[in-house]
């Protein structure tokens, strides 16, 4: 079978809470764990996607209107639907692993390490697809 969950695969929540939010798979397991008995991934994603700017607003109100509030989960792969796009951060793979969802500091250290990379990808106008939330 095809490995279609790669690092840096652009996918799209089908279940759950961030149902329709746009996630990158930062490191994917095709057999399952002892844990979680299914193939599964961690993925990252935005949870409260940039807001729209134009050229007229002014820089403090676009620094407000271009921040992000990112997610980091392991989902089942049946609750993931892939796309043709990809990411490529490198700096994401070491930032979030498995055991980053032990414990609630790192946790919220992650995010921010998450946040921070994802706002400057954005600012720099790189991926503009990944950063519009889904119409549906």
């Amino acid at each position: 079978m095809v490995k279609i969950y790669k690092p840096g695969k652009v996918a799209v929540v089908l279940q759950g809470r961030q149902a329709g939010k746009k996630v990158v798979v930062i490191k994917q397991n095709d057999e399952g764990t002892k844990e979680r008995p299914y193939p599964h991934a961690v993925v990252a994603g935005i949870e409260r996607y940039p807001r729209k700017v134009t050229k007229r607003m002014g820089t403090k109100k676009l620094q407000r209107r271009s921040k992000i509030k990112p997610f980091i989960k392991v989902v089942n792969y049946s609750h993931l639907f892939p796309t043709r796009y990809a990411l490529e951060l490198e700096s994401l793979k070491g930032s979030v692993s498995t055991e980053t969802f032990r414990e609630p500091t790192q946790r919220e250290d992650a995010k921010k390490n998450i946040k921070k990379l994802l706002e400057d990808r954005y600012t720099s106008g790189k991926n503009r697809w990944f950063f519009q939330p889904l119409r549906f």
